[in-house]
């Protein structure tokens, strides 16, 4: 036994090589799906994690993707397996697709650790879709490629150009303050998504895939790439037939993440004025690598690195112009000085390597760190008694003029609440106000959802007011806008300072300083802190129980507290 052992080279094999009663039920199982003898004996197997799904509109095209995989994988001389995982469809799962991103990682680890796979292909791209895929198979260290999905085509309405999620928020406004129509509205709705393909704009989905592709996951410029061009099928050809040499070469994703490799990641998401779901989930993986991040990082990275992609919901175009301009290649290239170029990556070249030579063809698209656009990254980390583990503002897609300014607070203790009474004309409210809205991070939302973006009062906008201050312990979509505070941490539910706010309290924000601060003594805050109540448990059963007891705050990535880092991976299965 010892010396069959030895001979395998395949972690599949010992599935199928131990000359057992166990390995002979394998084989004859293996056979009834159509595969020989020769296929479990010499090729790598690929397990491709699929997150297709009908419910799940970025994804709608991985089922044809897929296909391109498996001729890579069959055409380098692999075994294609395509193994469905959940889908994350980010606006229709409630009550947040942040509640499920641990549950898909955790599908993926254990999807790939309990089954004969030599190396895996992870396909998806809607906003959780990435991170939780790259959790997963970061866990369990073996060969790993990412297909990314692709951003969707441009959208359009009456000659103007639209991008998803961003220009939701902002007709949805006018509709509200009645300067378009309902009829507007419809059409409007209906040209803005026209093709399969994650949003276009510079959101959580775009952003996600940049920062796989930056860390070594993808083939060169794959996140660039929009959905329906048929670069896209090439590109996922392509990746599978590298992912059949990768298992050859025993290239794991303990060989390409590093603490440079981080940082790179970190760079690339202030260059792209990216979403701030970037940080959480950043923090996430490198936690899941053994790289004990700290949300402070950004700061320091940030404030080295300038803001250099015109994209919106922080500039003008939109993802199939980062591509014909030349996509993250170009602007890596362009940056080349700010990077760490020697970081191994998924082709077995380094990120040098890759980007050499790759040129920008629209500099109104991509500038260089010579022509920024600003001269630092717009992802702020916030501290003070209102957010003492952290808070964090994207100070380029808020009004400068809310960058320094102190108003009386508007507390709403719940979304529910808030949606009932801020559109009402006798709410005492002015644009100078600050919106608070808490019990919304990862416990008591439940999930943490994107209700950072709080809507402005209608009475506010009649009257021309589009942007006003506004503080959750929520996240808000990568294509939102405006000077919203979010992720404060701790967060309300478990006790944080959110909790203390009452209406009419004078809070004070300052980006210079990087300060948000409750103007109350602390006397007084001691003393209601002393007729806080507990809050009951959100669920009693289920994920939902698991996700409650074990899942962190957002400072420290929302991973459960029994996955992050240095925690020891699970063994391997005993195959008897």
């Amino acid at each position: 036994m010892q010396n069959e052992k030895k001979r395998l080279k395949l972690r599949s094999q010992r599935w199928f090589s131990t000359k057992t009663l166990r390995g002979s039920g394998h084989k004859s199982r293996i056979f009834q799906l159509g595969l020989t003898s020769e296929d479990i004996d010499n090729k790598p197997i690929i397990g491709i994690i699929n997150t297709w799904s009908e419910i799940n509109h970025c994804h709608s095209h991985l089922k044809d993707r897929a296909a391109n995989v498996k001729t890579g994988i069959s055409q380098s001389g692999g075994v294609p397996i395509e193994m469905p995982a959940i889908s994350l469809a980010e606006v229709f799962q409630k009550p947040s697709t942040m509640m499920y991103r641990n549950l898909l990682a955790m599908e993926t680890e254990e999807l790939l650790r309990s089954y004969p796979i030599d190396g895996c292909v992870l396909m998806g791209g809607c906003d959780k879709t990435t991170p939780a895929l790259l959790m997963g198979a970061i866990s369990m260290d073996i060969p790993t490629i990412f297909v990314p999905a692709g951003a969707m085509l441009r959208g359009h309405w009456r000659g103007q150009t639209l991008g998803s999620g961003s220009d939701i928020w902002k007709y949805w406004d006018e509709l509200r303050a009645g300067t378009i129509s309902e009829n507007d509205w419809q059409e409007m709705l209906e040209g803005i998504a026209r093709s399969p393909g994650t949003c276009m704009t510079m959101g959580t989905a775009s952003t996600m895939t940049s920062i796989a592709e930056v860390m070594g996951f993808t083939l060169p410029n794959a996140s660039s790439i929009p959905a329906p061009d048929s670069g896209h099928s090439r590109m996922a050809t392509y990746s599978g037939r590298r992912i059949v040499e990768m298992v050859k070469e025993n290239l794991k994703p303990s060989d390409i993440i590093t603490k440079n490799t981080i940082n790179n990641a970190i760079r690339i998401l202030m260059a792209l004025g990216g979403s701030t779901n970037g940080l959480i989930h950043v923090i996430a993986l490198a936690r899941r690598a053994g790289i004990n991040l700290e949300l402070d990082h950004f700061e320091t990275i940030g404030q080295k690195t300038p803001f250099l992609v015109n994209l919106r919901p922080a500039g003008k175009y939109l993802m199939e112009d980062f591509y014909y301009a030349g996509g993250l290649n170009a602007l890596m290239e362009g940056m080349r000085d700010l990077l760490d170029t020697d970081e191994k990556t998924c082709t077995g070249r380094s990120l040098g390597e890759n980007i050499q030579g790759q040129k920008i063809h629209n500099s109104e698209v991509i500038k260089t760190p010579k022509k920024p656009i600003n001269a630092t990254g717009g992802l702020l980390v916030l501290r003070g008694n209102l957010a003492p583990d952290g808070a964090i503002i994207k100070a380029n897609a808020a009004d400068p003029k809310f960058h320094e300014h102190t108003g009386p607070a508007i507390v709403f203790d719940s979304y529910a609440q808030m949606s009932k009474i801020i559109d009402d004309p006798k709410l005492k409210i002015t644009k100078e106000s600050v919106l608070v809205l808490r019990n919304s991070g990862p416990i008591g939302g439940p999930g943490m959802p994107e209700w950072g973006m709080l809507p402005i009062p209608k009475k506010l906008l009649k009257q021309g007011v589009r942007d006003m201050v506004r503080i959750s312990d929520a996240r808000m979509s990568g294509t939102s806008y405006g000077t919203c505070i979010l992720h404060v941490a701790p967060e309300s539910w478990v006790g944080g300072p959110l909790g203390l706010v009452k209406t009419g309290d004078l809070i004070k924000l300052s980006v210079r300083e990087r300060t948000l601060n409750l103007m109350v003594s602390k006397t007084e805050l001691e003393s209601r802190k002393k007729h806080l109540t507990k809050k009951p448990a959100r669920f009693s059963r289920g994920y939902g129980k698991m996700f409650s007891t074990h899942v962190l705050q957002a400072n420290e990535g929302c991973d459960f507290d029994f996955l992050q880092t240095n925690q020891e991976i699970t063994p391997e299965p005993y195959i008897d």
